[in-house]
């Protein structure tokens, strides 16, 4: 089975001088959690979905929101069978393991909402009936926060269940001179584990060791937004157990078996800002609040 630097090796021939941002993507999956990217477009926010869907040997299905965009569209329908005089459950997109929401913000709130059971549950109600989504499963949402013509906002209960979010940026000069000169083909990166290896890595994240101290180091992070009359919603104990997940998983994806602090604080401004802000971005590249928690409090570690 692959380690996890090799998975990113990989992603990085895709997607160029971005390895910091591979690294936290594959850190949120590891942590069994749903990640948002935020950037403007023809940034590699598709691109980077895909080449990860590929190295980690997933299937991938894309949905492009849209205002008129129904939730059955998304989660599936029952449709009536002639020769069985019966209805069925055909199965929408949203049965896969990894779901790339493209431009989630430009999908209804009806159509965002009917994304947010599946995303906490794993699972999709429909008529009375329960249908599990197989696992690994995980979404991959994207987003322009600069765009807000004709857009529905993520209100907070949703971007909530997000746990983590990332901003690809401008590739640096050389960078984008490698990106022009090769070939614009397909995607088409060999996978390197499966599935099960992908799950069998998840459980192992889950025993990576996070002393008392990086603990009590968690919760004054956590703490500190509670007292900070400034920020407009401080984080929940679900978003502390969400920094916790992701710290440990960076530290897997490190190549360690323990939390450093350096870990929570690299972290914490992608686990913490979107559920921090009031409503959308304003500009890219805007970590506001969560620098301003982390020059505040000191991991006594």
């Amino acid at each position: 089975m692959a380690n996890c630097q090799d998975i990113i090796k990989s992603v990085s021939t895709v997607i160029l001088d971005k390895e910091q941002q591979i690294t936290l993507a594959l850190s949120c999956i590891l942590a069994k959690g749903h990640l948002l990217i935020e950037d403007l477009p023809g940034m590699g926010k598709t691109t980077l979905a895909r080449a990860l869907s590929q190295v980690l040997g997933l299937e991938c299905q894309r949905v492009q929101f849209t205002a008129d965009m129904l939730p059955g569209d998304l989660l599936g329908a029952n449709i009536y069978n002639e020769n069985q005089h019966t209805f069925e459950f055909h199965r929408g997109p949203v049965f896969t393991n990894m779901l790339l929401a493209d431009e989630i913000n430009r999908g209804s709130p009806r159509t965002q909402s009917a994304l947010l059971e599946v995303m906490a549950e794993h699972q999709v109600s429909f008529d009375g009936e329960t249908h599990k989504i197989q696992e690994p499963f995980f979404v991959i949402a994207t987003q322009n926060p600069l765009d807000q013509a004709g857009t529905f906002p993520l209100p907070e209960s949703q971007l909530d269940r997000f746990t983590l979010r990332i901003e690809l940026g401008f590739p640096a000069r050389a960078q984008e001179m490698r990106i022009l000169k090769r070939e614009n083909g397909p995607i088409n990166l060999s996978p390197l584990v499966n599935g099960t290896e992908l799950i069998k890595m998840q459980e192992e994240v889950e025993h990576v060791h996070a002393s008392d101290a990086i603990i009590n180091y968690i919760m004054d992070l956590c703490e500190a937004t509670r007292k900070d009359q400034d920020i407009p919603n401080p984080l929940s104990p679900r978003a502390a157990i969400a920094l916790l997940a992701v710290s440990r998983a960076y530290a897997y994806a490190k190549g360690r078996d323990y939390v450093a602090p350096d870990d929570v604080q690299t972290v914490f401004p992608h686990v913490a800002e979107h559920r921090l802000r009031k409503g959308n971005l304003a500009t890219l590249n805007s970590n506001t609040f969560s620098s301003k928690i982390l020059h505040k409090i000191n991991p006594n570690v």
